[in-house]
This record gives structure tokens, sequence and C-alpha cells, in this order.
């Protein structure tokens, strides 16, 4: 029942997982309403959860438009579930825009294997990796992906690999213009930013370990089902999926070293785990399994958001 609901791509489906979006994400900001006396407060929390909102579009977009899901709203919903596994993220505003930065980069680097203005698709993608790093310094990992992206489709050309470069002078430029007109200290906020750390010492409560276990064991569960099934799938998607896989292995490599440990962190693999789990759902199987992969996920994202309340 709860499959028939998401497997058609309808305005009616959009809008009832925005609908839920938005209880969620009231319900953890009315734990502490001292932000509703400050109208810049108030823009800010909307400005955050209309980030959320599109950073979901844009996986959706992500996947349907280069035939890594069907024509269904599973992956929209997979990642409304991923999100409540962390429900601080709906505070993390720094996080909230680097996340959704590597997404426009994510969508640029999947529509590569087109081979229609490589060139382009290759900088822009650069440029909003360098970017997502000015709020989060580390996601800049993920401008592996964009030479993992040439190797696969334009290494030939060595135009190519020159590009993220010159990106990174672009992004370095913007960013002194920053730090001139706001008065920013260079040296001090790349220094705090380049710290790594590898212990796991934020989760204090048995409820994050076991949100966080809980995260582990689903990522693992479709993670195998891509790889088991990854041969089986149209030729033409191999390397897209290749490369959804590494982004969310560099999600957890982000995870691993960031100083600022929290589940927070989490967010850089929600997207590409949201497309495996739609992959997953969307193979020929019994009606049976869909529900049940469904409803434990369900179960378990509603466990892990109000336990760490």
């Amino acid at each position: 029942m709860i499959t028939s609901i998401f497997r058609k791509s309808t305005p009616l489906n959009f809008s009832l997982v925005v609908i839920l979006m938005l209880v969620f994400f009231s319900i953890y900001q009315f734990q502490d309403l001292s932000w509703v006396n400050s109208f810049f407060s108030i823009l800010n929390k909307a400005g955050l959860f209309c980030f959320v909102v599109a950073s979901v579009f844009i996986t959706d977009f992500v996947a349907k438009k280069n035939g890594l899901s069907k024509d269904s709203t599973y992956t929209i919903f997979f990642y409304f579930l991923l999100l409540l596994f962390s429900p601080t993220i709906f505070d993390n505003t720094n996080l909230i825009i680097s996340n959704f930065f590597i997404l426009l980069a994510l969508r640029r680097l999947i529509s590569l294997q087109s081979l229609k203005a490589s060139k382009e698709k290759i900088f822009d993608a650069s440029l909003w990796i360098f970017l997502a790093a000015l709020f989060h310094f580390w996601s800049i990992i993920f401008i592996v992906l964009v030479f993992i992206s040439i190797i696969f489709h334009v290494s030939r050309d060595y135009r190519n690999w020159m590009l993220p470069f010159i990106a990174f002078f672009i992004a370095g430029i913007m960013f002194l213009l920053f730090a001139t007109v706001f008065n920013l200290n260079v040296v001090d906020y790349v220094l705090k930013s380049v710290k790594i750390n590898f212990k796991i010492d934020y989760f204090t409560t048995n409820y994050q370990n076991g949100a966080l276990s809980i995260y582990a064991t689903i990522a693992l569960f479709f993670l195998v089902s891509m790889f088991a099934t990854l041969s089986n799938r149209p030729q033409l998607v191999h390397t897209s999926f290749k490369k959804i896989v590494a982004s969310f292995f560099i999600g957890v490599l982000i995870f691993l070293i960031s100083s600022n440990k929290s589940s927070d962190l989490l967010v850089f693999t929600f997207a590409p785990l949201a497309i495996m789990a739609t992959s997953h759902i969307e193979l020929p199987q019994l009606k049976l399994k869909q529900e049940m992969v469904l409803f434990v996920l369900i179960a378990c994202s509603l466990f892990a958001f109000f336990t760490q309340l």
C-alpha cells in the first residue's frame, strides 16, 4: 500500500512530502521558540527550509533526468526519511548550504555523460564544490568526483583537467573579496577549517549511537544491493551509478575526518543514498518485499527522529 502511493510522480505526492517535511521541521524548531522574537531569525528558518526542499528536488531531478529512477516520488520520500535520522541538521545553516552547492555540482557531473557542453559542466561543478567548501571546508573532497568524471568521459582533452584549477582560482578571489568586505581573518578561518578529527565523540547518548548504527545498517543494505544489481542495469547508466556510489563514499569520508563531529555531517550522504534506495525499491521483486523495506525505513527514521529531540 505504501509503495503504491509513491509509485507515481504527481503534484499530490510532491505536496505530501513537502507537507511532511514542514511538519517535522516545525516539530524540531518549536522545541525552542526564542527565534520567533526576531524577524531575522524567522527569515533564517524560512530560508533553511527552502534550501532543504530545494536539495530534495535537485536530488529527484538528478535521478529522473539521468535515468537513475523511474517516474516516481520514491527519491524525494527517501531523502525526507533520511533527514529524520539527523534532526539537528534543521539548525545547521552552513551544512545545508554546503550540501545544496554539492548537489548542484553533482547535477552537472552526472549529466556529463551526454558529452554536451562538457567544459562548462566541469567548470560549473568545480566552482560549486569550491563554494560549498567555504561553508564546510572538507566538502572540497568532492573535487575528486570531478576528476573521476573527467576520467570516465573526457580525459583525452587536456584542457578539461585545467578547468577545476581555474574554478579554484575564481572561488579564491571571491572568498578574498568577501573576507575583505567583512573584515574576516583569512589565516584563522583556514586554520580552523582544516582541522581533522577521526574520533566520534559527539554521540553522547544511546539514542544518538542507535540512530547512527541504524543509519549505517540501512546504508550498507542499499549499498550491497547496488553492487549486486549494477551488472543487470542498462549499460548507459553504469557510470552514473558509479559516480553516485563514489559521492556516497566521499560523504562518509567527510563525516569521518571533520573536526566538529555530529550526525549533521551525514547530510552529504543523503542524496546518493536516496537514489540508491530508489533504485532498490524499483527493482522487479515481490510487492511484499518492497513494502517491508519501506515500512522498516519509515519506522527507523521516526524512531531516530523522536528519540533525538
